[in-house]
């Protein structure tokens, strides 16, 4: 059988698209790039935010449209929208085949057979969270020299506006000879650069009773011959210790690169978010990175808008955005989702304000992105060639400063042919808010 398949939202999600496609392989089953040429789709879906459930639906939606040609088409839905809001699916998309549960993920094959029996009505399925697979075989779905590795399925933070823990479950660190194992595999087939996600790899262990585990990880990590970059994806402020410093400082093979996942930086916002630490905690921990790790690129991520966030709030963040100056920063307006603490708080923002706020705080943000891209001209950097660019022609590239499908490239002119998934040293000349540019030449792996 011919199967496309489409998976929304983040990284989590695609490794667990590549482990049930894996299975669906195995099976015998073929994947199409074509929805249009498909007997069956199945849409992996996000449903954190409001504007990722809307895409969601709009695919699911999209999907079922190709039943207008192909009537006996079947369409599947999983991940976190499926696992959230199954009856209302159920209900209200009489065309979906089969609403499966992240934790029924593992059966995909079983239900795929079941829809295609003749006379099947809809199948439903909805496992338990913790039968979700923490790994597995998979395919790489990323291009061939980058990967993802998730080392932990849920979340025990509990920050009053995140669905989380609600549609993933509590934290389950997957063990590390599993992951370790798992990152041999990848290095085995040519993957060049780690990047290590889960909700909070900082957490890692914690369940087991070994807070800091992600030290001893990082150090396994950083053996494996043949990754090149290892890169890790969130980093919650109150669990930077220095033991996790001095692992990225020593593991040579961990990019300096940190996405802290922050929120804000006002002490009444952040207890009323349910976020550990304050302020002058989040300036000590940004210092100590800083001060131990040169060259380090942070991101964050900020919420405007919060319940109760006050214009004098707002006002304290707009100034904590100008005077730490992340590399990188995304700001969303708050979104309230139900069944969170925060959606039933006193105090919601008209959305109007609260959009209003977060635009404002990107206009800063690109102004200091800008000024960070434009101090590397005249640099010369460590990049890892992802492919051409369609539009412009132009090679597309990454320095250690820039996470895939996140943040900015480095582009070179097409004039001197280069290989995706190899390194090359790259002279910047120039910059804008998000890309750099410059010329390109070989690099040795050191």
């Amino acid at each position: 059988m011919k199967i496309a398949i489409i998976s929304l939202g983040c990284p989590k999600n695609q490794v667990d698209a590549d482990v049930f496609t894996h299975a669906l392989l195995k099976e015998g089953h073929e994947t199409v790039a074509d929805p249009a040429e498909a007997d069956a789709i199945i849409v992996n879906t996000c449903g954190f935010i409001q504007s990722a459930k809307e895409e969601a639906i709009e695919n699911i939606l999209l999907a079922c449209g190709y039943k207008q040609t192909n009537p006996e088409l079947k369409v599947i839905v999983t991940g976190c929208l499926a696992e959230r809001y199954k009856q209302q699916i159920a209900a209200e998309m009489p065309e979906v085949d089969a609403v499966v549960g992240m934790g029924s993920n593992a059966a995909l094959p079983e239900i795929l057979r079941r829809v295609c029996t003749p006379g099947a009505g809809r199948v439903e399925s909805y496992g338990p969270k913790a039968d979700m697979p923490l790994g597995g075989a998979r395919i790489i779905s990323t291009p061939g020299h980058y990967a993802y590795l998730k080392i932990a399925e849920g979340c025990n933070n509990r920050c009053r506006y995140c669905a989380i823990p609600l549609i993933r479950g509590p934290l389950r660190s997957r063990p590390m000879e599993s992951c370790v194992a798992e990152a041999r595999w990848l290095a085995g087939e040519g993957v060049r650069e780690l990047i290590v996600v889960a909700q909070d790899p900082t957490a890692y262990g914690e369940d087991w009773g070994r807070p800091g585990a992600i030290n001893d990880l990082l150090d396994a990590l950083n053996a494996i011959e043949g990754i090149r970059w290892i890169r890790v994806l969130y980093a919650y402020p109150e669990r930077i210790t220095d033991d996790f410093i001095r692992a990225m400082v020593r593991n040579r093979k961990v990019v300096p690169y940190l996405d802290l996942p922050i929120q804000h930086c006002n002490d009444r916002i952040l207890a009323a978010m349910n976020r550990r630490g304050s302020r002058a905690e989040l300036e000590d921990v940004i210092r100590r990175l800083r001060a131990a790790i040169p060259g380090l690129t942070l991101r964050t991520t900020l919420i405007a808008g919060f319940p109760g966030e006050t214009e004098e709030e707002y006002a304290e963040l707009c100034d904590f955005v100008r005077t730490v100056r992340f590399d990188r920063l995304g700001c969303f307006a708050y979104s309230p989702e139900e069944n969170t603490p925060a959606a039933a708080m006193d105090g919601q923002l008209a959305e109007e304000v609260r959009q209003r706020r977060a635009d404002h705080i990107m206009e800063i943000q690109a102004e200091i992105s800008a000024a960070a891209m434009a101090a590397k001209v005249g640099q010369t950097l460590p990049c890892l060639c992802d492919g051409v660019d369609e539009e412009t022609g132009m090679y597309l590239l990454r320095s250690m400063g820039d996470c895939p499908e996140i943040d900015g490239n480095v582009l070179t002119p097409a004039d001197t042919p280069l290989v995706p998934g190899e390194f090359y040293r790259v002279t910047i000349t120039d910059s804008d808010t998000y890309d750099l540019y410059g010329y390109a030449e070989p690099e040795t792996e050191e």
